[in-house]
């Protein structure tokens, strides 16, 4: 595994390389966040340790730019500031999990071995296509028919998430946990509040295609000849 490394404290990058050197991985390190937006588009690595208080361009702000450019690395963001909202935003921004400082090198090493374990399927498909909706993984790009539909982040990994499965039913906690990265709801209705204003966008033009709701269960999303899937997504 391929791991850049973004710290700007020097001791604990330099353990940082040594410590994952020694574990067998291919380790690069830089200090700040153009360096890290330049190193990962460059050459891009199979994990991204981030720190989350970096001068000036933040880590949220790098894991955003690095996400938005099409890097598809597992991202594990590394932070003093470990409160909820704090976890959220950085989950937000485009992380896939989130260790407070000070942290214990086994449990660092066992959330690589974790994030190196994650299914790339979704993340390999370059295009998804529902009936007249066309979703461009690279290029982060939704099109319905000729029209272009803008999109936020947020919007963009929920749509990808239903059009991978056209079909299957998707319970909140499972698009919490995929889209979100939280077993927990951080808003009482946020999953339900983003298939809303998906809803919006996507009917805002002709066509068959539509996000139904399974009444108790969650959502799923379907052209008129999409058949139903199952068992549930749990």
């Amino acid at each position: 595994m391929n791991i850049l490394v973004v710290e700007d404290d020097a001791k604990l990058r330099q353990f940082l390389v040594r410590a994952l050197s020694a574990e067998g991985y291919r380790c690069r390190a830089v200090a700040e966040g153009t360096a890290a937006i330049a190193a990962a588009t460059a050459d891009p690595p199979d994990l991204v340790l981030l720190d989350r208080m970096l001068p000036g361009m933040d880590g949220l702000e790098v894991c955003r730019l690095l996400r938005h450019r099409g890097v598809r690395a597992g991202i594990l963001m590394l932070t003093a500031l470990y409160e909820v909202d704090e976890r959220v935003e950085g989950l937000r921004a485009g992380a896939d999990d989130y260790l407070g400082k000070p942290f214990d090198l086994d449990e660092l090493l066992a959330r690589i071995e974790a994030l190196g374990r994650r299914p790339p399927a979704i993340a390999a498909m370059e295009a998804l296509t529902l009936g007249d909706l066309t979703l461009s993984v690279d290029r982060r790009e939704v099109r319905r028919g000729d029209l272009p539909v803008a999109l936020t982040t947020l919007e963009f990994d929920l749509l990808r998430l239903l059009m991978a499965s056209p079909g299957m039913v998707f319970s909140r906690e499972r698009i919490l946990r995929r889209v979100w990265g939280q077993t927990e709801d951080p808003m009482t209705n946020i999953v339900d509040v983003y298939i809303g204003r998906l809803r919006r966008k996507l009917t805002a033009t002709d066509g068959p295609l539509r996000i139904e709701t399974v009444r108790g269960i969650g959502y799923r999303m379907v052209a008129d000849e999409t058949p139903p899937r199952g068992p549930l997504l749990a």
